[in-house]
């Protein structure tokens, strides 16, 4: 990936940070509300969330068999769709009504498709890089290579999840309960949370292993065990949310 490119999105990433940071310092200051689809406890998620996220995938591919045409590609992509995102869900805060599940209006409606288009980007991209993931790379170590495959599914599974909470939600709307959709439409938060940071937490992991004097096999090992507990960790996390939710 071309360095200008790559420090461009960089410099996304941190802008979307810096986004998240001021709107925490203003829900901090103002003493503004936490809960409800009106609190600016939501950009703040978003920008947080995307701009590490992004941060992430520009770090993360680099131990991908891409080209380096391709990897840009996958970067400048993810990057827009991030914005796009985080973008929407600010304004729509600062204009004081919902961002999700708000068809109240028909430019709140085109918010809406907006955040859903962006969604669906992001869905195809990342299940793009995670079958691009499991193939063989031996430029790579196995342990930092395993890492990185079982966050991308762990990252896919986040898509999936984020995708069932918009199902919930605009099931509700559709309906007549908008009230509803604003209340069930985030309760699998949890479940998606923990899957979505497992690609930035495992490739750490596995980077920090590779500064120790163990050989590659043992690093496979304990990168193993690591995986596999944080794997059982969301499995269990996603199992209470489930039942929260369908007590």
């Amino acid at each position: 990936m071309p360095v200008n490119s790559r420090l461009i999105s960089y410099v996304v990433g941190g802008l979307l940070i810096a986004s998240g940071l001021a709107h925490l310092a203003i829900l901090l200051g103002s003493g503004g509300s936490w809960s409800g689809p009106l609190s600016l406890r939501k950009p703040m998620a978003f920008g947080l969330s995307f701009g590490i996220t992004l941060i992430t995938i520009i770090w993360v591919t680099s131990f991908l068999n891409l080209r380096a045409r391709a990897r840009t590609v996958f970067v400048s992509v993810f990057a827009a769709a991030s914005v796009l995102e985080t973008g929407l869900v600010t304004m729509q805060a600062w204009r004081g009504v919902p961002s999700h599940f708000n068809v109240a209006t028909p430019f709140d409606a085109l918010v809406t498709r907006g955040l859903a288009g962006g969604g669906v980007v992001l869905v195809v991209e990342i299940a793009a890089l995670t079958v691009v993931a499991l193939r063989p790379h031996d430029a790579v170590p196995a342990s930092l290579r395993l890492a990185v495959q079982v966050g991308f599914v762990l990252l896919s599974a986040a898509m999936v999840v984020g995708g069932v909470m918009i199902g919930i939600g605009m099931r509700q709307v559709f309906a007549g309960n908008a009230t509803q959709a604003y209340a069930t439409g985030g309760a699998l938060k949890p479940t998606h949370a923990i899957a979505m940071h497992g690609i930035l937490l495992l490739p750490v992991v596995g980077r920090l292993l590779m500064f120790t004097d163990w050989g590659e096999e043992r690093q496979l090992t304990v990168m193993r065990r690591v995986a596999t507990a944080y794997v059982l960790l969301a499995v269990g996390v996603a199992a209470l949310n489930l039942t929260v939710l369908s007590g």
